[in-house]
């Protein structure tokens, strides 16, 4: 497993790290046995970032990797959680010191620590992004040893690059992927300029850059896959990176022949992703053993030749790219 710096946190950690929204909800009937089989083989195959959510299943999440890290012992991973999306409503007022205070002590006690490695702010409002008051009290947060790192998840290219002018923020979780290459225009550069680190999620397009999603794969009720595709619940870009369903499933149809001999698309798409050096690390998610083992494998695949880089570029530009790339 190579390591790459998470920024100005001066931290080294694995470049495939652990999505955690899996073990905690919104994907279906993950058993919390399953979810720590899966959390504890990315760990053993060298995984030592993991990135989580105070409502992934309601703080389900923080608590399976607080049990499975308790059980481990020995050297801990650096743990990164977010806090903002209990705010009901969601609106930019409620990002307050006291709110998310309220929810870093939470967070705390789910995870079983006395100070968090790293606290993003999940994906808020746009308007937030423009207080700089807010960020002052982020930093008071640090200064009373709750957190060690701040950062910002986002759903807009725009939004990480106001959030990097703020001169503590040392994190930016983006969505970049074959099917949502914006962020390699500008901000990707601008993050590298400020040593900011950079998590990538969704980086296989909700499972369709797996490869084994079809026309006529069923999802549960309860998978956001199902209940989200039109952004019902959130972001629709979280969902299938935001790409019309038969069209994406076009253009995973036109990437197949790029495939090494061997490799799985899976494995191909986080590769491609790790080529870009401005990116720390990219956190896909796992529901057992065996996906946990073979995201973590990606760190040793292959390269990716200059003529499929080219064809990767000419796919999404000509399928992709007009559905996804203004709008995030």
């Amino acid at each position: 497993m190579k390591k790459r710096q998470l920024g100005r946190t001066g931290a080294q950690i694995s470049e495939i790290g652990f999505g955690a929204w899996q073990i905690g909800g919104s994907w279906g009937d993950v058993s919390e046995e399953d979810g720590k089989k899966a959390l504890n083989a990315a760990l053993d195959a060298g995984v030592t970032f993991i990135d989580t959510a105070d409502v992934y299943g309601d703080g389900r999440s923080e608590k399976i990797i607080a049990e499975v890290l308790k059980a481990r012992g020995g050297d801990r991973p650096f743990v990164a959680t977010k806090a903002g999306r209990r705010l009901n409503p969601h609106v930019a007022e409620g990002y307050t010191g006291a709110n998310i205070e309220a929810f870093i002590d939470r967070s705390l006690k789910n995870l079983q620590v006395e100070t968090l490695d790293l606290v993003q702010l999940h994906c808020p409002p746009t308007d937030v992004y423009y207080r700089p008051d807010f960020f002052g009290e982020l930093d008071g947060l640090v200064t009373k040893g709750k957190i060690r790192n701040y950062g910002v998840s986002v759903e807009r290219v725009e939004e990480a690059l106001k959030a990097i002018e703020y001169p503590n923020v040392a994190t930016v979780q983006i969505i970049y992927n074959i099917f949502r290459q914006r962020p390699q225009d500008l901000f990707f550069a601008e993050a590298s300029e400020k040593n900011i680190g950079v998590i990538v999620r969704v980086p296989l397009a909700s499972g369709l850059l797996s490869g084994k999603i079809t026309r006529d794969t069923a999802f549960r009720a309860d998978d956001h896959r199902n209940f989200n595709r039109n952004g019902e619940a959130f972001d629709v870009g979280e969902t299938f990176a935001g790409v019309p369903f038969e069209v994406a499933l076009q253009a995973v149809e036109e990437l197949r022949p790029l495939l090494p001999a061997d490799v799985a698309m899976s494995t191909f798409a986080l590769r491609w992703i790790l080529l870009q050096q401005a990116v720390s690390v990219v956190i896909p998610g796992a529901r057992n053993e065996a996906q946990a083992r073979s995201n973590a494998a990606a760190s040793d695949a292959p390269g990716i030749s200059p003529e499929s880089r080219a064809r990767i570029v000419e796919i999404y530009d000509r399928l992709v790219k007009p559905h996804v790339h203004h709008r995030w």
